[in-house]
């Protein structure tokens, strides 16, 4: 069976599970903490980021790598678009997420979990402020824009869903909602993922982590 290594705070780690869950290729997710950098994970992931995949004897980081290679490992269903259009607009979507929407959407978490939990330090108030006020609004416009609870390129499940809904499993799980008065259509397509058994089974480590805390 593959090993998912990493920890269920991680976007990126509930990004390959739930993309692994769409294909319906079980597997064990293993903990791995990514601080201290330490030289057994440095030899595994030289950047020292999670998740790291294991599939018998092939180990890869990074989870664009290991959806990439998922894809072509177990071909169905395809999470990949074949019309060239359609992937890049997956792609673009992809790299959205994995860079700036997850920075926002995981920021809140960082704040008020990992900041007191594993820093013991203080939540910084002003900056969740910000980012409710200046950071959020533009990104969930955007996102508003593009939500199809059947699939945000070509009306079907893709990797560019994957990575869009991924961060949003942090976002709830630290009680955040999105104002559906003013972002129905977002709203309604976070729902529809999160309702779709890979994601509930991708989400449920993380909950149950902070129902334990």
């Amino acid at each position: 069976m593959p090993i998912v290594h990493g920890t269920p705070i991680s976007p990126f780690v509930r990004k390959v599970c739930a993309f692994l869950g769409e294909k319906g290729v079980a597997y064990e997710l293993r903990e791995l903490v990514p601080f201290p950098k330490t030289p057994e994970l440095l030899e595994i992931s030289p950047l020292g980021k999670i998740p790291v995949f294991e599939d018998g004897a092939f180990v890869t980081p990074d989870s664009s790598v290991i959806c990439a290679y998922a894809e072509r490992r177990w071909r169905e269903p395809a999470l990949y678009p074949d019309d060239p259009e359609a992937m890049a607009r997956a792609l673009w979507l992809e790299e959205y997420a994995d860079t700036h929407l997850s920075e926002i959407l995981t920021t809140v978490f960082f704040q008020r979990f990992v900041r007191p939990n594993v820093f013991g330090e203080s939540p910084d108030e002003e900056r969740i402020a910000r980012v409710h006020a200046d950071d959020l609004p533009p990104v969930f416009d955007y996102l508003e824009r593009q939500a199809d609870p059947d699939g945000l390129v070509g009306g079907r499940i893709s990797i560019a869903d994957v990575a869009i809904a991924s961060p949003f499993g942090t976002w709830r799980g630290m009680g955040q909602e999105i104002d559906a008065a003013r972002w129905p259509r977002l709203a309604g397509y976070v729902d529809a993922m999160y309702a779709r058994p890979a994601f509930k089974d991708a989400a449920a480590p993380l909950a149950a982590m902070l129902g334990g805390s």
